[in-house]
């Protein structure tokens, strides 16, 4: 008597927890790269703001590369580099790592952008009332700046949210990977696309609703 031998299986109700790990580690790639970056992004715009010359051509340099580069591209090479030199990292910190440089390039030029947004006369007032140097920059620049470009600053930490799929390629079992070895495994790539795609959107979404939030209230 002939048998079938199946090596796939259907989507069942034992996947649906594969995922929701996947979203997990997602979440905690994104939160560590966005905070991270946004905190040396500030610095890095802070610099180029105060030495325009010396700046654009060292770290400018060095931020347009990490911009202009495909992430992808980051990625392998980093990962690699460290094998290549004897020296193991887990893919998961290769994945914060880069993402977090990346995140800090893009957000250097938001942040130098909204410090620089804060014009002369009104550090100069801030002068006159007796505010040193720092005090201006803590108490005026960044506050005004900073918050004038928080949109700006939302449409990275989510664009950086959705890169974050790009750690697959270096083997950690983000979102993305394990959607695609379900999808190797039940052959249903519509289904398991659109479960993964529904995570990806309950990350996103209350990201955007608490900025709009924010806003609403800053303008209030």
């Amino acid at each position: 008597m002939n048998q079938s031998i199946s090596f796939f299986s259907g989507f069942g109700p034992k996947d649906l927890w594969f995922l929701p790990q996947a979203a997990w580690q997602t979440l905690v790639i994104s939160a560590l790269s966005i905070s991270t970056g946004t905190l040396l992004g500030i610095l890095f715009g802070w610099i180029l703001s105060e030495s325009k010359i010396i700046g654009a051509v060292t770290l400018g340099l060095v931020l347009d590369a990490f911009r202009s580069v495909p992430l992808i591209i980051q990625l392998v090479l980093f990962y690699n580099l460290f094998n290549v030199i004897g020296l193991a990292i887990n893919p998961f910190w290769a994945g914060v790592i880069i993402l977090a440089v990346y995140t800090s390039a893009l957000v250097a030029n938001v942040a130098r952008g909204g410090i620089e947004a804060v014009g002369a006369p009104m550090r100069r007032a801030s002068r006159s009332l007796g505010m040193n140097y720092l005090q201006t920059i803590r108490h005026i620049v960044w506050p005004i700046g900073l918050r004038a470009v928080f949109p700006s600053w939302v449409g990275v930490a989510l664009g950086v949210l959705k890169d974050s799929a790009l750690v697959s390629v270096l083997g950690h079992p983000e979102l993305l990977k394990v959607a695609r070895d379900l999808i190797t495994r039940t052959q249903q790539p519509l289904l398991v696309l659109a479960v993964a795609g529904a995570f990806y959107f309950a990350l996103s979404y209350p990201i955007s609703r608490y900025a709009a939030h924010l806003e609403r209230k800053w303008q209030s």
